[in-house]
């Protein structure tokens, strides 16, 4: 049975290491792709493009991982139901559940490696590359904008310009919106502005000129005010800039920098705070500070759903190479012919409905519709009873190739 077992293993490896390596590849080029127009001609060292390369790298990791998997167990079970080995295997008295016990023990090996790859390098990773970007836009603060297209580098703020000059830092055709308050929205244009960080780096200025501000109330659109403008100055803290970094002890903030442990503390620090604030408004009588004090509440909640919806995540996509593994056996039995081409046809589509699930749920639980552990291990749960079920239906399946 070790043979067996050790033959089945050895068929994985090969497609494993091409299914990661062009997945890799692919991400990396996309990422490539979209930073090149900020990267090419701005004088910025070759050594930090690879650095930022690397470190951004991290995340492709424990997306490709789960990923090859699939493609690799697809591909290998495919191919030996094509070449008749498994009709061998079956008629040896060895059933699908038998030979689906060695990927399955090193695909919960690999979730484990997975998941301590996700609360360990992940954090690190995007640390030290926030804080590499923050180096580059210190030196060039225009570094975050795409002309001619929307940028959110600031938090709460996304961004339009035509025109962006690296030597003047200088911005042209400019258009502002402000995201922050959900019960109003804020947009603001001009003809030009200038960007610059404060003498200590602790706050981004935009100084906008000739422009206009206008802000309508999203409950009662009547209630609307425009103001013109020669001259108007934007101060952001840099705690709430996109490329952010200071020096190597500054603190966390940001939820993609924490690990599970820390994202945990989090939210039982704030889940205590919402729960003294419920206590306060239950005291307050006037209707103007009860509103604003709902709000906050409102918003504190939404921020309590991110992080937890953070946490499960560090587990569950690390799971994914196991549920990955156990729908993928049976699916490669189906597709008998085990080529590239189809192995990575049906993981992308398999992959695609699980993403799908995990990004719908995801915006069901911000929004307090559905606890955070349900939105974010559904997908996991129904790709796992998917494998389940083909799984058992295959087991008792006389295997014919298609040659």
């Amino acid at each position: 049975m070790k043979i067996i077992d050790r033959y089945i293993l050895k068929s994985h490896i090969g497609p494993f290491i091409l299914a990661f390596i062009t997945i890799v590849f692919v991400l990396v080029l996309q990422f490539l792709a979209g930073f090149s127009d900020r990267f090419l001609g701005k004088g910025i060292n070759i050594a930090d493009i690879a650095e930022l390369v690397m470190l951004q790298s991290a995340w492709m990791v424990v997306f490709a991982v789960p990923m090859a998997v699939l493609v690799a167990v697809i591909m290998a079970y495919g191919t030996m139901t094509n070449a008749s080995e498994m009709t061998v295997f079956r008629a040896s008295g060895l059933s699908l559940y038998r030979l689906a016990v060695p990927v399955l023990i090193v695909a919960a090996l690999l979730s484990l490696l997975v998941e301590r790859f996700n609360n360990v390098v992940i954090p690190e990773a995007n640390y030290r590359s926030k804080s590499l970007m923050m180096d580059i836009a210190r030196a060039k603060p225009t570094f975050g904008l795409t002309e001619n297209a929307f940028s959110s580098f600031i938090d709460g703020y996304s961004i339009f310009v035509r025109k962006t000059d690296e030597a003047s830092k200088e911005i042209r055709g400019v258009v502002l919106y402000d995201l922050r308050n959900p019960k109003s929205r804020t947009m603001m244009s001009a003809e030009r502005g200038v960007i610059r960080f404060s003498p200590d780096n602790r706050f981004l200025v935009m100084t906008l000129f000739n422009g206009e501000i206008h802000q309508i109330d999203q409950s009662d659109y009547h209630k609307y005010r425009a103001m013109r403008f020669g001259q108007h100055r934007l101060v952001f803290e840099t705690t709430g800039f996109g490329f952010s970094r200071t020096s190597n002890d500054r603190i966390r903030g940001n939820i993609s920098e924490l690990s599970a442990g820390e994202l945990h503390v989090a939210a039982s620090a704030l889940q205590r705070g919402i729960v003294s604030a419920e206590r306060r408004a239950a005291s307050i009588t006037d209707a103007g500070p009860l509103q604003r004090e709902q709000e906050r509440i409102e918003a504190d909640k939404m921020q309590y759903n991110k992080y937890l919806i953070e946490y499960y995540k560090k587990y569950a996509i690390s799971v994914a190479c196991f549920v990955f593994a156990l729908a993928g056996i049976p699916l490669g039995v189906l597709a008998r012919r085990g080529g590239f081409g189809v192995g990575a046809g049906i993981s992308l589509a398999l992959f695609v409905l699980y993403w799908s699930m995990i990004i719908g749920g995801e915006k069901i639980a911000e929004r307090g519709l559905l606890d955070p552990v349900l939105s974010v291990w559904s997908a996991n749960a129904v790709t796992g009873l998917f494998g389940l079920f083909l799984l058992h239906r295959m087991s008792g399946t006389v295997l014919r190739t298609s040659k």
